[in-house]
């Protein structure tokens, strides 16, 4: 992607300006962003992936209320003023089409979808170990999930119908308690915008806002990930420990020059210090963090599987004559050093590695690229297309 190009999609700026001037800063509004944009699922589609077992699904049903989610006096002695369940849903379980305020949300279509994966990838100009998913969101006339912020980056593109957008950039972000959303407390809109087929908004994190349906409306919404300092310490220190027993050895503890104790609960500091020799030398491979640090963010989903090539073994090493694809699913990015796959991490280096980080950013490799690969790198792209994670074409 030429990232000085101007493009439709972001109102006329190049992917290089808009980050530098909204990507986490400010919103923007672009007006018909995608021109005579329809949507690539229809209703009955949607409701055939919410009755999936391997699709997020979830729905929120609004009591009669105000337009804010604040239910009367009268509704709020009879029912909460929402309600929030989880999927998988069968046909019957969703409320009549006619009846407003229900709202139909769907994660991670991408995974399911080649059309709805190739729109998603128009994004990419955010990298990789960025961009999460993409959600789609059915509602009735009316429907919404109330006043709410993200903790992530989102961009939001109107798929069908009309939805009326509200935001604020109000600092009280407290939440209305006993209610299953996360919903604000006190939203105080600043400004509106009605979003039409093809028009699309781009919120920062943390940035208030309100959609309400207007009629049927479907609305897209792009996302990206935003890990906390703790979940990634988390996540990375666990893959370090997988691999600490290699790292530091087999030597135990000795204390041939330990005294007698008067006070036998203290821990001895030389144990301390044996600790941290033993924390220091996992931590001393230079590659050891950069590689648990990719393989986490290609690690699939928990509700991600691969359909596995249809031939036998002897045949898979065969690759096909013609052009290889990443499967919709497959997450692929690499650093300096290695090449990450779902959740594995390989060394690469030379032509070998250049090929491979071209099959990371286009997602495919052309048969003039695949000819040129080494027999190693062949026998694993053919490993690779075994199990499914790429296809032959």
């Amino acid at each position: 992607m030429n990232v000085a190009e101007p493009l439709q999609l972001l109102g006329g700026l190049s992917p290089e300006l808009f980050m530098k001037r909204h990507w986490q800063k400010k919103p923007l509004l672009v007006k018909n962003a995608i021109a005579n944009f329809k949507p690539l699922l229809d209703r009955g589609e949607l409701f055939e992936l919410a009755a999936r077992d391997d699709v997020q699904a979830r729905m929120v049903v609004q009591t009669p209320g105000d337009a804010s989610g604040k239910a009367s006096a009268q509704a709020s002695a009879k029912a909460p003023a929402w309600q929030f369940r989880h999927g998988p849903f069968e046909r019957r379980a969703f409320p009549a089409l006619k009846q407003p305020g229900w709202t139909l949300l769907l994660q991670g279509v991408d995974l399911h979808h080649d059309g709805i994966h190739a729109l998603m990838n128009q994004f990419r100009f955010v990298p990789d170990a960025r961009l999460d998913d993409l959600m789609i969101s059915y509602a009735s006339d009316g429907g919404g999930v109330g006043p709410h912020f993200d903790s992530y980056d989102v961009f939001l593109l109107q798929a069908h119908g009309r939805r009326k957008w509200r935001i604020s950039r109000q600092k009280d972000l407290s939440l209305q308690p006993d209610v299953p959303l996360k919903i604000l407390a006190n939203f105080v809109p600043e400004e509106e915008f009605v979003l039409e087929p093809g028009d699309m908004l781009y919120l920062p994190p943390g940035y208030a806002h309100d959609g309400i349906a207007m009629g049927e409306c479907m609305t897209y919404s792009i996302g990206f990930r935003q890990p906390n300092r703790g979940e990634l310490a988390r996540e990375l220190l666990q893959r370090l420990a997988e691999d600490a027993q290699d790292a530091v050895g087999e030597a135990t503890y000795k204390d041939p020059k330990q005294p007698a104790v008067a006070q036998p609960g203290e821990i001895p500091a030389q144990m301390v210090e044996f600790a941290r020799d033993a924390l220091q030398a996992a931590l001393s491979d230079p590659d050891a963090l950069g590689r648990a640090m990719g393989e986490y963010l290609t690690e699939p989903k928990a509700n991600v599987w691969f359909d596995p090539a249809d031939t036998d073994e002897a045949q898979a090493q065969d690759l096909p004559v013609g052009q290889l694809r990443l499967d919709r699913r497959t997450k692929m990015m690499f650093d300096a050093r290695h090449i990450f796959i779902n959740g594995e991490s390989f060394r690469a280096g030379g032509r070998d590695a250049t090929l491979m980080r071209r099959l990371c950013d286009q997602r495919f490799l052309s048969p003039q690229d695949v000819a040129r690969t080494s027999t190693e790198a062949r026998s694993l792209l053919a490993t690779w297309r075994e199990a499914g994670w790429l296809h032959g074409t």
